[in-house]
């Protein structure tokens, strides 16, 4: 209860002041063996197959322990801080701030003007460099490593007496420090030249950190990735210290948590409540860790909670599949092994663990030094094939709000469109970017997500997290939802999907987002994403209202990409190639303008680099509506060019858009109509279909498709006639007659009484 942890804190200060040792004495180990992830005789070998598979991360741990015995430090997105010859733990070096020594619960660690940015004192004081340290002296041998893990040991115990100091404010952080510890532990067992001391000083130390997590568990104040990590440390330090008189308790305690999270965490559908890939990641490392821990030490692993992180497993796997996953929502910029691991080519790393305990190939897995040191020469094994691989062309997540689209023609692309709800609660660390897309081509990131950098800086923290730093449409310079608070958001918009639709030669995906129906003139964003599968892909968007109001739609591009503008056309390179690799076409009335300009990214926490964005930007009375062309352009690809058939043909319904695509000789119609089950008309094509596309090549049709239609005539010819409404149909023209797809199960009628082949096969194309 809240009652009882505020009544703790001042006992144990209390305690403090009269000098009580809050430290157990130590107990004759009992019960069955316990081991780490390596037993002191299975070391050698992992040792071994690290320096076999992986040389050149041998060379970086080698290389990062000369500068932690410099005391350089490599910390967030932060490099070469240098702390001189004494480290200051209580120091945040990149502001220049320090926090004085009180007791922890009397620190506001979130008042920058205070505390600086507190994630950088807690990323030294989670002493994962210390790991780095014990691993280089088992590579090297050099006892100079091992001495400065010893040294900064004990000189931090004597910085940090408990209970004060920053580094006591927050149970996750004593729990990270925790399990830097273990691994210290089991990697320098038996070590001649360690301190005779330092094995049992250490053990101690954990027994006094394991019962501040146990006291102080964030059951309150943050119950998620916060109670996982100290869920974890609990259940590490019971189950690998039994020399300590709770050990059980936390064992079972923490392992209790973690099962009950893993349910109450993660949706159904794999996605972490968050909404933020990084945060995904995080809370999947605790749980593979865990699982891989107890399965060692014979605790029974429930199928429920392998079920939860094969899911989770399936979602990295899906967003990486055609490169670099793109990432969403907050970057907390730390790992649960190696810190330095923290960038977005990094959210793949669960799947070399995954592949390896459930045996599955997934796409995207490498070998990791993660995984080698957790699972030894099963890390290296070749999984079997599975229907778990990602082979599938379109994928959703629908509680999570996430839809993936992937093409292989003519190269591999994949879009990330974000359609679920902002987050949890507060949303703490979800951003403002509903139904916001993310765009690779050829395994490379094209259109990003700007990243997260602070979470301290007021006025920077908001930008990051806000609409404009997202590739989705902004109204009147506002946000989708109100900041309050570096980690809390109000008025949260709803974020729903309108259409989803995976056919045999295209993607249609369509949904909406409130966050601006708090204004005085409420407006309500649509978006449409369209693919057609080997040549282009389609956003449209509509901004609905009645007043006067300023809308910008941003396009944010990879800082390894640069733009030029062609007329009122944008073409991406990737640096250093000289073949444009992309397009973006914007459809422009006299109402929008293009502007190509620079913006920051954020790689890592705590680091910014410049980039480019295109800002399409309306000031006009509502609705508005405006279209993009995407095409992925290669050595044998031109430039097409777009219209608005609303502009170049004269027979229309009032409420529906239309939009051509040109390349070479082949012609692509789209038609967005927005009147419900209505019928509408736009030039030669009659229909009440929700979404209609065609193909024209040499004056003949050659593909139409359409979503959530009975009917639809070309120049009065019907082509479709139901007694109900198919949920989608395509029809591609044959040097033998009309090849059909359809849903399995629709329609119910025989496709020869519906469809009128022998009409479509005549129609010629009149402009």
């Amino acid at each position: 209860m809240r009652a009882g942890q505020e009544a703790a804190k001042r006992i144990d200060l209390f305690s403090y002041y009269c000098g009580v040792n809050l430290k157990p004495t130590l107990r004759l180990k009992h019960g069955p063996e316990r081991t780490f992830f390596f037993s002191p005789s299975e070391l050698p070998s992992r040792l071994a197959l690290l320096q076999k598979a992986l040389p050149e991360q041998v060379d970086r741990i080698v290389a990062e322990a000369e500068e932690i015995s410099r005391h350089e430090f490599r910390l967030l997105g932060y490099d070469k801080l240098n702390y001189g010859s004494e480290i200051d733990w209580h120091l945040d070096i990149v502001h220049g701030k320090r926090v004085p020594l009180k007791p922890w619960f009397k620190i506001k660690f979130l008042d920058f003007h205070r505390a600086g940015d507190h994630k950088v004192i807690w990323e030294l004081n989670r002493h994962q460099h210390l790991v780095t340290l014990a691993k280089a002296w088992r590579l090297t041998g050099e006892t100079r490593f091992l001495e400065e893990l010893t040294t900064q040991w004990y000189a931090w115990h004597k910085a940090n007496p408990y209970p004060l100091g920053i580094n006591w404010a927050s149970s996750l952080e004593v729990a990270f420090r925790s399990l830097s510890w273990l691994w210290v532990r089991s990697l320098v067992a038996g070590a001649r030249e360690a301190r005779s001391e330092f094995g049992q000083d250490l053990v101690r130390a954990l027994a006094l950190n394991g019962r501040h997590i146990h006291k102080y568990l964030s059951t309150y104040f943050s119950p998620n990735t916060h109670l996982l990590g100290e869920a974890v440390a609990l259940f590490f330090i019971g189950t690998l210290c039994p020399e300590l008189p709770a050990s059980e308790q936390w064992q079972s305690s923490g392992w209790k948590i973690l099962l009950a999270e893993a349910k109450r965490q993660v949706r159904s559908d794999g996605v972490y409540f968050e909404q933020a890939l990084y945060y995904h990641v995080y809370a999947l490392d605790f749980f593979l860790h865990a699982r891989i821990l107890a399965a060692r030490n014979g605790i029974c692993v429930p199928e429920q909670f392998d079920r939860v992180l094969r899911k989770m497993l399936t979602l990295v796997a899906n967003l990486a599949h055609m490169g670099a996953a793109e990432g969403f929502g907050d970057d907390d910029g730390g790992r649960v092994f190696d810190p330095r691991r923290n960038q977005i080519e990094h959210m793949t790393d669960p799947l070399a663990l995954g592949g390896a305990v459930y045996g599955e190939a997934v796409h995207g897995k490498e070998l990791t030094e993660e995984a080698i040191w957790l699972l030894g020469e099963k890390a290296g094994e070749p999984a079997k094939l599975t229907g778990r691989e990602c082979r599938v062309q379109a994928q959703a997540f629908t509680e999570g709000g996430i839809y993936i689209i992937r093409d292989s023609e003519p190269c591999p692309q994949q879009m990330i469109i974000d359609a679920g709800p902002q987050g949890v609660g507060h949303s703490g660390h979800g951003h403002a970017d509903g139904l916001a897309v993310g765009f690779s081509l050829g395994g490379q990131r094209c259109l990003v997500d700007s990243g997260t950098y602070t979470y301290v800086s007021g006025q920077e923290r908001d930008y990051f997290r806000g609409t404009g730093a997202h590739n989705t449409l902004r109204v009147d310079g506002l946000d989708q939802a109100i900041a309050e608070g570096p980690f809390s958001w109000s008025s949260l918009p709803k974020v729903q999907k309108q259409a989803w639709v995976a056919g045999r030669s295209f993607a249609l995906f369509a949904g909406s987002q409130d966050g601006f129906a708090r204004l005085r003139d409420p407006v309500t964003h649509t978006r449409l994403v369209f693919h057609r599968r080997g040549a282009f892909w389609l956003v449209y968007d509509h901004a609905g209202g009645t007043a006067e109001h300023q809308v910008d739609i941003a396009w944010h591009f990879s800082s390894e990409m640069t733009l030029k503008k062609q007329a009122d056309n944008f073409v991406a390179c990737h640096m250093g190639n000289r073949d444009p690799c992309l397009a973006l076409l914007p459809v422009l009335d006299a109402r929008w303008k293009s502007q190509l300009s620079r913006a920051s990214l954020s790689p890592a926490y705590g680091r910014k680099i410049p980039a480019q964005v295109v800002r399409l930007t309306c000031q006009s009375d509502l609705p508005v509506d405006c279209a993009s062309i995407i095409v992925p352009l290669g050595q044998d690809r031109i430039l097409g060019s777009i219209v608005n058939l609303n502009v170049e043909w004269s027979h229309r319904s009032e409420r529906t858009r239309g939009y051509r695509y040109r390349e070479r000789t082949k012609d692509h119609y789209v038609i967005i109509p927005d009147g419900g089950d209505q019928a509408w008309t736009m030039g030669p094509i009659h229909s009440n279909a929700r979404f209609l596309y065609l193909s024209v090549q040499n004056g003949s049709l050659t593909d139409l498709i359409f979503c959530g239609a009975s009917m639809a005539r070309l120049y009065g010819n019907t082509i479709v006639n139901s007694g109900r409404t198919l949920n989608w149909l395509e029809l591609h023209r044959q040097q033998d007659g009309i090849e059909i797809h359809a849903p399995e199960g629709e329609p119910t009628e025989p496709l020869s009484k519906i469809i009128s082949t022998h009409d479509l096969l005549n129609i010629s194309w009149l402009e």
